[in-house]
């Protein structure tokens, strides 16, 4: 059965108001990544001021939530609004569910990002549904500490 979490992106004060969750919620966060840690194409250099923003975090809640968020950066920066600032993240238990539940919410919706495997280990796609509504659909096929 997939489970559903809330994805936060921020404008460059992911840290600050992940830090800021973490104070009121607890817990600890148990991956952390940085523009900076993505692998590049070569041609593409970040500044250290994008590289140094948060490109995924995220944070236990309780046994079956997660808190996720990262910073925008680049082209997806201008698209950035306060308020509309979140997507719903759907972690699935295989390939086919992935495939399936991302099919059905991009019906009549738009494709942001095509369902592919990525270098952070997961099978992830993201759309924005016909209400709307963003998406990230994702099946973990690397297991992380």
């Amino acid at each position: 059965m997939a489970t559903v979490n809330t994805y936060l992106t921020f404008n460059g004060n992911c840290e600050e108001a992940f830090n800021f969750y973490k104070s009121v919620f607890g817990g600890e966060f148990p991956y952390v990544g940085r523009f900076r840690d993505m692998p590049t194409d070569g041609d593409k250099n970040v500044s250290e001021e994008e590289g140094n923003r948060i490109m995924h975090i995220s944070l236990p809640i309780s046994k079956e939530t997660i808190l996720l968020g990262s910073d925008t950066g680049g082209e997806w920066a201008s698209n950035y609004s306060a308020g509309n600032n979140f997507s719903i993240s759907v972690n699935s238990e295989s390939r086919e569910e992935a495939d399936k539940l991302f099919n059905g919410l991009s019906a009549g919706g738009q494709v942001t990002m095509p369902m592919a495997d990525t270098f952070w280990g997961s099978y992830f796609g993201m759309l924005t549904d016909k209400f709307g509504i963003n998406w990230m659909v994702s099946f973990e096929t690397q297991q992380h500490g």
